[in-house]
């Protein structure tokens, strides 16, 4: 990376997202070259108040007996390797384990979690340095597979037809919780877990939160309110809804004077995890309601405020807070106001890493390059479309080669996007879009499991790699 360090430059004092010329005269639009002025250093650290040092990456290291010890650098780990005392355990991260016996002496580690819906922010710190900082994006198509995986199998179940019908076949754990919420109760134990073997972690500090829904939704809640549900003093869900929206239509905004006109629409379909609540419904003329279906105007509709995240936090905080002392006896409980006022205290901007950061302890020390975790189906037997866009079938055959695996191919490293005619043939992404190989011209494979590690970009910034 070029560094303009030799010569008379400085930094404007109104940047820190400003780099090139950025005296007066070039800020005329007439003026294409101005000659005698200063250049600014270009490194982009300078643009980092908040991450210092932003462009650090360490090499996670493992010992011999197979137990997480303190990272090194990069130019360390390369000569380790080169020496013959270490081999490569992991790409993404990149870990290498040593081969011989050492000390196996560590720093205290203290591990900060801020816990989400769909966004949980991580950040591993020690005394002086940040060693890990990342954001996790969790799936949000659960409860749709989960509905196409419930069609296909009854219908399965009705062509067969003669086998004796069975009914309460199956039994439920007394504490279930819904297959969404427990598929990300286990994401963020399965990502603590990953980044517990690969440092030394002592403490964990993690945020929790209670949320007050009836309050949020109405701010003058009080005493025996929280008794009364929306539907309190109204005949039916019908008299209620024509009473919220005035007696007047969501898609035309007429109104209608007879209440029988109207009809009942669910703006998220039940088939796609909408629920049968006041929230989620909407009032429609019977024209309009027609209209809206044949030409498919959902758009048009407004979408009231979900409080699944919020659901979420209060269902499953404590179950988490057991599981995680179980991973680690040092734990600490702190609280999203008081995340707010430290992070303000120190003129850090928001975000899930950043409050991580913040969670864990975090004061001045040396903050790293934030990473993303995006987690991605293990396997690729999807529904397939045919010609009238039906989806009929579905493929049994799972692949070696799977979606955001790296492969090498004339010594150049690739991403798969998927296979085809019948896995001999590869697509894979490069710098100038997608191409093709057959699998036979593959060097080397690098499976890539269900979470991928790339560096995290906030919209709009740029952090170019060392």
């Amino acid at each position: 990376m070029q560094k303009l360090v030799g010569r008379n430059t400085y930094t404007p004092t109104d940047a820190p997202q400003v780099r090139g010329n950025c005296d007066l005269p070039l800020n005329r639009e007439e003026t294409l070259g101005v000659s005698g002025l200063k250049t600014p250093s270009n490194n982009p650290e300078v643009d980092y108040p908040g991450i210092q040092g932003a462009l650090k990456a360490y090499v996670y290291v493992l010992s011999k007996e197979g137990k997480a010890l303190m990272p090194c650098s990069k130019a360390k780990a390369k000569k380790l390797l080169k020496e013959g005392k270490a081999r490569i355990v992991g790409h993404k991260p990149f870990t290498i384990r040593l081969i011989f016996h050492c000390e196996n002496q560590v720093q205290p580690i203290t591990l900060g979690i801020d816990p989400g819906y769909e966004n949980v922010g991580l950040s591993a710190i020690s005394e002086k340095k940040e060693l890990f900082s990342a954001q996790i994006k969790l799936r949000t198509n659960i409860s749709k597979l989960l509905t196409e995986k419930t069609m296909y199998r009854r219908g399965k179940r009705n062509k067969l037809w003669y086998r004796k019908p069975r009914f309460l076949n199956r039994k439920r754990k007394a504490k279930r919780l819904p297959p969404s919420l427990q598929h990300r109760l286990d994401s963020h134990l399965r990502i603590v877990k990953k980044i517990c073997s690969l440092l030394p972690i002592a403490k964990i500090n993690f945020e929790t939160a209670n949320f007050d829904i009836q309050k949020m939704k109405n701010p003058d809640t009080r005493g025996v309110q929280y008794q009364r549900g929306d539907l309190y003093d109204y005949e039916n869900l019908k008299s209620y809804l024509v009473q919220r929206e005035l007696a007047k239509c969501q898609l035309c905004s007429k109104k209608s004077t007879k209440g029988n006109s109207f009809r009942i629409h669910h703006i998220i379909p039940r088939k796609d995890g909408g629920t049968t609540k006041p929230d989620n419904l909407s009032l429609l003329h019977e024209k309009c309601h027609n209209k809206l279906h044949r030409q498919k105007l959902y758009h048009l509709l407004k979408k009231n405020r979900q409080f699944k995240a919020e659901t979420f936090m209060s269902t499953i905080r404590w179950k988490l807070a057991e599981e995680l002392k179980n991973i680690c006896t040092d734990f600490a409980f702190s609280f999203g106001y008081i995340t707010k006022i430290k992070r303000h205290e120190l003129k850090l901007e928001k975000d899930h890493h950043t409050d991580a950061f913040v969670i864990a302890s975090g004061d001045k020390q040396e903050r790293i390059q934030p990473y993303e975790f995006l987690q991605k189906r293990r396997n690729n037997r999807c529904l397939q479309l045919n010609r009238n866009g039906f989806r009929p079938l579905i493929r049994k055959q799972r692949y070696k080669f799977q979606p955001k695996d790296e492969v090498l191919v004339q010594n150049k490293k690739h991403e798969v996007i998927g296979v085809f005619n019948k896995g001999k043939w590869l697509r894979v992404k490069n710098k100038n879009g997608t191409c093709n190989f057959p699998t036979k011209l593959i060097e080397k494979h690098i499976f890539n499991n269900s979470w991928q590690f790339i560096p995290y970009l906030k919209e709009g910034v740029f952090l170019p790699q060392r």
